[in-house]
């Protein structure tokens, strides 16, 4: 009889017919019925209910030592209780950061620095409601000995709601529900798991795996015969051939092992509405704060992040557990005027949006829609309404554009607000830290009075001197912001340009977060890209489908996906660093299982807090940092110093870990989210200016080992890393509609300038201590997932070799050589069947993920474009960085969105050094192709057998950079002057240099004078 999970809390075993008569034997019982009406079922939890809760006390002590002497309730999820105050500011005017403790009414908006006047406002009501506990459980002896008492006891059941935390987590969030449900409520729906882990069938997957590893045999025998048959006569071109070949083939085993396990995920978005967010009940979903990131105005209009806002403020989600955080890393005022502007809008648009359905909910996106808007309406006033909000979108739009206008001249003597204030932001590298509360809870209605989520402008302390480390640098304060505001348990964080597509995309991800037994190791939950104006044939793989539909599939079966930089939610007990709770092992693990699913147990005793032997605090491993926070209380206890003296010691290493501020490390310490309740809007404002000063970071570890990695521009694939090094798994969710959609540069030089970027922040990976080669070896990171970090690291390395081989075909229809000397019928065999193992490994892996053929053969072309140009430069600067210490300036990527119609920017030519060596490539292959032609023309007959096999070598590089030769010529047909210029002069070089060491034609020595006389 297959078992299954019959409690939530001890998460006990057993086979449904003996869950049901035990359920039954329990009701036959007769449970006192006032006992029913107090605590909502008669279902009993063998958990005894303790008095003293570590956490708690730990976090009052934290707070008393500082002399506020507040204590820290534990979040209710019953009821959301209002905290404190945040005034709500919507006159674009800053208020300065001077708080007075008479005028309540005052918000912090910029640094005292700025020095700049405010207005009075009323106080409005801001809520921080609590989450659930999300890991953590009594010891296992403990689950089997209370499922033991409660078959003998029949005695009225107990909330525990409040009891006390075990390990890390406290009692699971589902069980403290279960237990307030009704009986008439309490089925088997509501217990069940949030989602589903769906393999593919086997139909379609093994024969995958089957030609995998058919190719990975005939591929060593291929590279056996290229190695112990050289070709005298070409013996450096064969050389080079080889060795390019054996990269080749290494690169192609760390892409394609990680895909070894694809998997699929469903997700139960009703037995999570049972579960927690059940009609006429307070909602107990857990809190989101949500990022939005943006740096330059003019290179990401203000429209586009405003369409992202809004799609954020709209969204099918509690207002009152959703707060939108923009992050002005520009300090440009044209982003806080727009801001304000959109404020304003989201009180028409979020209640048309919610009220009809709306999908999308970014409004620029819904309206631009080429579909029956009608279908599946049926409210009578749905037209009229539409159409009034469509006028008041334009109208909208006008007014986002004419400040965007108002901002292409900038005055001399810098911006001033409405009270003729300067704006503190003027020199944006030399500024105060900027926050500003736009909506807050009860202070942001809508046009029928309902609340809004909060939207909070911020923009970090710039000052000369100081390492900002760009975005990754921004994502850290406003982790910290958050942290002291709204304390969120989880965050989302987005692009400017990636709005909310699906209006369910948080409840998608809370299937796995707040999933009992589930969420407890889940660090994120990463959705895929979608875009938005991409031409139809996608000309330079813009849409990234291989890699999202097929490798990142792949990895969910193992550890779980790469962080990718945007449209992914956190946990925020992963980004401090803490590490997942451990899984007791019942069995030693094979060479399959440390493969594919094995996770490292830790060298220190039980975990449960009965045992004998405590956690160690200390770490073999230093490049594993491993913060616990049972680790943190037991460490107080167990000092053998008095409290006083103890709770000091604590104080300062948190300090060291996580900053000067008492406020934000006491929320690190509230894994459920929320803030103290007696804290006042001042004070939470005036700190959370104090964690986005400059010095803040200095001497902690943020950026180290706490929140966004620093050290590369890709931080996402670093701070994705460093969680799944500590234990972590992360969960790839598809969900559809598309959970968030973008905008992508569909223009050539954008996106090759775009890869540069990504390849460039893979090679400073590479070359920095955590790379994934050597990195992390102490952890409990997945073999094949090391595999998928590596290949992430080094692809760009490729460049060399893959410029190389494509030089090849040129080379040798030029000089008359080969790589490969006459092969005989046996190596003809092999040769075809590595080309009919690649194809058939192709068509396979479309075929079980639903890739066409058209989206993997753009992948393949622009491999090679990419390959032989930002990859090759990536690899240049990475060196240069590393070695000679110059860096490069990070590029922005353009977001404009395709306003001429027609795809315009898809045609508009930028010159960029990048172009250079493909169209130096195309040419000498196209010359060589005519040199080869024309020589066996001349040489008659027999000189075109061997002519074919390097003129396929020579059109395989002239297919793969078709895309690259039709971007050149743009719309027009046309390629650049300078383009040819540059390509024409290198091709010329290199086909004469050629010329001099090996000519086209055989040289014919004449006749011996000497021998045969003059008339000979």
């Amino acid at each position: 009889m297959e078992p299954f999970v019959a409690c939530g809390v001890c998460a006990f075993p057993v086979c449904r017919p003996c869950y049901e008569y035990e359920r039954k034997d329990v009701e036959d019982a007769g449970v006192n019925d006032e006992a029913n009406a107090v605590n909502g079922s008669s279902y009993k939890l063998g958990v005894q209910d303790r008095s003293h809760n570590k956490k708690e006390q730990t976090i009052h002590n934290w707070d008393m030592s500082y002399g506020k002497g507040e204590d820290v309730a534990p979040p209710d999820y019953d009821k959301a209780v209002s905290l404190n105050h945040i005034p709500l500011l919507t006159n674009g005017r800053s208020v300065s950061g001077e708080l007075s403790a008479a005028s309540p009414e005052r918000l912090s908006m910029a640094s005292p620095e700025s020095g700049v006047r405010g207005k009075h406002i009323d106080p409005l009501p801001y809520v921080v409601d609590g989450s659930r506990s999300r890991s953590g459980s009594v010891a296992w002896k403990e689950r089997i000995d209370g499922w033991k008492m409660k078959q003998e006891k029949n005695a009225v059941p107990m909330s525990v709601g409040n009891a006390p935390s075990e390990g890390r987590g406290g009692v699971d969030f589902d069980a403290s529900t279960d237990v307030l449900m009704d009986d008439s409520l309490l089925n088997d729906e509501a217990r069940q798991p949030l989602s589903r882990k769906v393999s593919i069938p086997s139909s379609r997957i093994n024969p995958y795996r089957m030609v995998i590893v058919l190719r990975l045999i005939i591929l060593s025998i291929f590279l056996h015969y290229r190695i112990t048959n050289p070709v005298p006569n070409a013996y450096a071109l064969w050389l080079v051939s080889v060795i390019c070949e054996i990269w080749f083939a290494i690169s192609w085993i760390l892409d394609q092992f990680p895909k070894w396990l694809p998997v699929n995920r469903e997700t139960y978005l009703d037995r999570l509405a049972l579960r927690y967010d059940r009609e006429g009940e307070p909602s107990q979903l857990a809190a989101v704060d949500i990022f939005v990131s943006t740096v330059d105005p003019l290179k990401e209009p203000p429209l586009v992040t405003a369409n992202t806002v809004l799609s954020i403020l709209a969204v099918d989600y509690p207002v009152d557990k959703v707060s939108c955080y923009v992050s002005d890393d520009g300090a440009a005022m044209l982003t806080f005027e727009a801001l304000s502007e959109t404020s304003e809008f989201a009180r028409k648009w979020v209640p048309f949006c919610k009220k009809y359905s709306i999908e999308p909910r970014a409004p620029e996106w819904y309206f631009s829609q080429k579909i029956d808007y009608l279908k599946d309406k049926v409210h009578p006033s749905f037209v009229k309404a539409r159409r009034a909000m469509k006028r008041e979108y334009e109208e909208f739009k006008v007014r986002i554009n004419g400040l965007v206008v108002k901002a292409q001249k900038i005055p001399d003597e810098g911006w001033f607000m409405q009270d003729g204030t300067p704006w503190p932001g003027n020199n944006t590298k030399d500024h105060p830290g900027m926050i500003q509360v736009f909506l807050g809870h009860s202070g942001g209605l809508d046009s029928e009075g309902n609340e809004l989520p909060r939207l909070v402008y911020v923009s970090r302390e710039k000052r000369p001197g100081f390492q900002h480390h760009k975005k990754a640098g921004a994502m850290n304060a406003l982790v910290r912001v958050s942290a002291v505001l709204t304390n969120g348990p989880f965050l989302l964080n987005l692009d400017c340009d990636h709005y909310i597509n699906n209006s369910k995309a948080l409840r998608e991800a809370m299937c796995f977060l707040m999933d009992p037994n589930l969420g407890k190791t889940v660090c994120y939950v990463q959705f895929p890209q979608r875009f938005d104006g991409i031409d139809k044939n996608d000309r330079y793989a813009n849409r990234n489908t291989v890699f999202f539909d097929i490798n990142l599939r792949g990895l969910d079966g193992i550890q779980g996906p790469v962080y990718v930089g945007t449209g992914c939610v956190f946990n925020r007990t992963a980004l401090y660093g803490y590490e997942p709770p451990l899984k007791p092992k019942h069995k030693k693990a094979g060479m399959i299982s440390t493969c594919f699913g094995r996770s490292r147990k830790r060298s220190s005793g039980s975990s449960g807090k009965n045992s004998n032997k405590k956690k160690s605090g200390k770490h073999v491993d230093p490049t594993v940092p491993i913060y616990n926070l049972e680790d943190i209380e037991e460490g107080v206890e167990g000092t053998g110093f008095d409290d006083e003296k103890s709770l000091l010691m604590s104080q300062m290493s948190l300090e060291k870990r996580f900053g000067q501020s008492a406020t934000f490390v006491a929320s690190t310490l509230m894994e459920n989210g929320g803030v103290p309740q007696s804290a006042t809007p001042e004070s939470l404002l005036k700190e959370a200016i104090h964690v986005i000063s400059c010095g803040y970071e200095d001497p902690t570890d943020w950026g180290r080992e706490i929140g966004w990695i620093y050290g590369s521009v890709t931080e996402d694939i670093l701070t994705g890393f460093k969680m799944h090094a500590r234990g972590w798994r992360s969960i790839y969710c598809m969900p559809q509609p598309p959970a968030f959609k973008g905008s992508a540069p569909i223009n050539l030089s954008d996106r090759l300038n775009q890869v540069l970027r990504w390849a460039l922040g893979s090679v400073e990976i590479l070359l920095s201590r955590h790379c994934p080669i050597w990195y992390g070896y102490g952890g409990r990171l997945k073999w094949l997932e090391r595999f998928a970090y590596v290949n992430t690291t080094i692809y760009p390395i490729t460049a060399i070799p893959l410029l190389a081989y494509c030089t090849l075909p040129a080379v040798c229809l030029l000089t008359g050589k080969f790589i490969i000397p006459q092969i005989s019928n046996i190596a003809s065999i092999w040769f075809i069947s590595l080309f009919l193992s690649i194809f058939a490994t192709g068509i396979l892996e479309m075929r079980w993920s639903g890739v066409g053929i058209d989206e993997w053969w753009r992948n393949e072309q622009f491999w090679v474009i990419g390959g032989v140009s930002a990859h090759l430069f990536a690899v240049v600067q990475g060196l240069l960085k590393v070695l000679a210490g110059i860096d490069t300036n990070f590029t922005v990527t353009s977001k404009a969105s395709d306003e001429d119609g027609d795809f315009a920017e898809l045609y508009l030519f930028k010159w960029t050094t990048l172009l250079i060596p493909p169209t130096t490539l195309l040419i000498i292959n196209l010359v060589g192709v005519v040199a080869g032609i024309s020589y066996a023309i001349n040489s008659g007959y027999q000189s075109w057998g061997p002519l074919f096999g390097k003129l396929f070598f020579a059109f395989w590089v002239i297919v793969h950079l078709y895309p690259f030769l039709k971007g050149l010529m743009g719309r027009q047909n046309r390629t650049p002057t300078i383009v040819v210029v540059w390509s024409v002069l290198l091709a010329s070089i290199f086909s004469l240099l050629w010329v001099r060491i090996d000519p086209f034609t055989t040289q014919v020595t004449g006749p011996d004078v000497v021998l045969c006389g003059i008339n000979c």
